[in-house]
């Protein structure tokens, strides 16, 4: 048995209730993004909320993670922002499919190694339905596709992921190069990997050109079998994700 194997899948317990699966419907503003998240963790280290995966696009920007160095910002050409989940920079923006997962660990087994590593097994399986080979690096956080038309050795980076563990619920997420203007990562070092042999790619970059909902729907069917059943709900809201229906206005008015 494989690392990868001992680590996979991450199912709750029996009987918690379906993950809200919300996908938002309009351009989402980070700050707006990152206060909701935290309202909604809160809420359900409190017990007050159920678990969610808020998929949304942002507007071009950039966010500098806990391991960032000043050297990885070289032309910041959109706006940068400071955030509190793990890792470095990197870049936002359309045609990527940002997936924040606001998920109660202690439910899981209490292991985020285990959880990080099966965050990418889910962007590698939903890769991998539409044809590419995915994979892990253990000197390189995220998901990678070897790129051998670049030349011996070459690698692209096709998704991004950073996280932050609160009271054992889990915020922040992964970013997946579904159509974005790959252009607007040449304004950062991507995760503040230097080497000139390992890029940025995307599903598009690489011949598959699908539409957001098409992807999404792969998303989901193999976020459901590594950690379990999620219960869609319309993305009725522009900018955050309720901390239940009926008090949509509240966690809206503490994201502004």
């Amino acid at each position: 048995m494989t690392l990868r194997d001992s680590l996979l899948p991450l199912p709750p317990l029996t009987g918690t209730k379906p993950i809200e699966w919300l996908i938002a419907q309009a351009p989402v503003d980070y700050e707006a993004a990152v206060a909701a998240m935290d309202v909604r963790a809160q809420a359900i280290a409190a017990g007050t909320a159920g678990e969610l995966v808020w998929l949304v696009e942002h507007p071009p920007l950039y966010t500098a993670g806990t391991g960032t160095k000043p050297t990885e910002i070289l032309d910041a050409r959109f706006p940068l922002f400071q955030t509190g989940r793990g890792g470095q920079t990197t870049y936002h923006g359309p045609g990527q499919r940002v997936a924040y997962a606001m998920l109660d660990l202690k439910r899981r087994g209490a292991d985020v190694r285990r959880y990080v590593a099966t965050l990418e097994e889910w962007i590698i399986r939903t890769v991998a339905a539409f044809g590419i080979d995915g994979a892990r690096r253990e000197d390189r956080i995220g998901v990678w596709v070897s790129r051998p038309d670049k030349g011996e050795g070459h690698e692209d980076k096709i998704a991004a992921l950073g996280i932050r563990v609160k009271q054992w619920v889990t915020l922040h997420g992964i970013a997946v190069n579904v159509a974005p203007d790959l252009r607007h990562f040449a304004g950062i070092v991507p995760c503040g990997v230097q080497d000139a042999r390992y890029g940025v790619t995307s599903l598009a970059d690489l011949g598959v050109r699908i539409a957001m909902a098409e992807f999404d729907t792969a998303l989901r069917k193999e976020f459901e079998a590594m950690f379990g059943a999620a219960d869609q709900t319309v993305g009725s809201t522009k900018n955050s994700p309720s901390v239940a229906p009926r008090v949509l206005t509240s966690a809206s008015a503490a994201s502004r």
